[in-house]
């Protein structure tokens, strides 16, 4: 039995290299030597992004655990995310029409005890998905759970305005999105890294604090609407640096393991993206 398996692997071995049993050793080394120069990292990393590997003398953009993996699985893991990405906001469609659409719902959470208690239910949904974001099946419910209470104030944002605007929010954003997806892969492929995002990111906290400074100065003194203007599209670029940094380090840098991690981190910068637009709207209007 042993000496049966020893020989079937020996032939799926064979069969590897396109080669039968009876090769040469001569035509064994030849035929390992195209193989390895075909699957070789650096290669598969050229045709899937157009990037140089360390044999050409330039540096990799990828560590070394991402760069030796095979770009077919790279890519079912990010389609994976975007499909987590996907169903998460399909749920806040529908957890906000239900606030939209059935008034008595939206009136409950309105009030002060629930609002409150449903941002302590994010805060700790966020905790516990991040926490256990590597134990199936409990983070996909956990997930479900912290979508659910996100989208509940998004609907209730949304509840504030006429549909025709929240439409026009919504299709802005998907377009914004797509754009900035296909704008990440194409300069993936060209080499080009967008980690010093990362490196900006107090730039960004310094922004949103001159935002929420403006509040009570727009409160004060009214500002005219090029101020409001300027300072409501603060946000919109901030959240797009951040979605360009996510989708990069997607690309680049996260593990496999991390799945839900980069979902919640990717659907957060959509939400944020389509208030910042929501905002926008409401600051022209003014």
């Amino acid at each position: 039995m042993e000496e049966q398996n020893e020989e079937h692997e020996k032939r799926e071995l064979y069969a590897v290299l396109n080669l039968s049993p009876e090769a040469s050793d001569e035509e064994i080394r030849k035929a390992y030597r195209q193989w390895a120069q075909a699957y070789h990292p650096d290669n598969c990393m050229v045709k899937m992004f157009g990037i140089r590997g360390m044999d050409s003398g330039e540096r990799t953009l990828y560590p070394i655990n991402i760069m030796h993996q095979n770009p077919r699985i790279r890519m079912s893991f990010i389609r994976k995310v975007y499909s987590i990405v996907a169903f998460q906001l399909l749920l806040t469609v529908v957890v906000a029409s239900v606030l939209i659409f059935v008034p008595p719902v939206a009136n409950f959470f309105n009030n002060y005890i629930p609002n409150y208690v449903l941002y302590i239910v994010i805060i700790f949904a966020l905790f516990l998905v991040e926490y256990y974001h590597q134990k199936h099946p409990l983070n996909y419910f956990l997930l479900v759970i912290f979508t659910v209470s996100l989208a509940l104030p998004v609907g209730l944002f949304c509840v504030l305005a006429g549909g025709k605007m929240i439409l026009e929010a919504v299709m802005l954003t998907i377009m914004v999105i797509v754009n900035l997806t296909l704008y990440t892969f194409w300069a993936a492929k060209r080499g080009y890294d967008f980690n010093f995002l990362y490196q900006l990111l107090y730039l960004w906290v310094g922004a949103l604090l001159v935002i929420i400074l403006f509040i009570p100065i727009q409160m004060l003194f009214l500002l005219g609407k090029l101020s409001c203007m300027i300072f409501g599209c603060l946000p919109f670029i901030i959240f797009c640096g951040y979605i360009v940094y996510e989708i990069d380090t997607l690309i680049k840098r996260i593990s496999y393991a991390e799945y839900i991690s980069a979902s919640v981190s990717l659907y957060l910068d959509v939400i944020n993206l389509f208030a910042s637009l929501f905002l926008l709207y409401l600051v022209l209007l003014i």
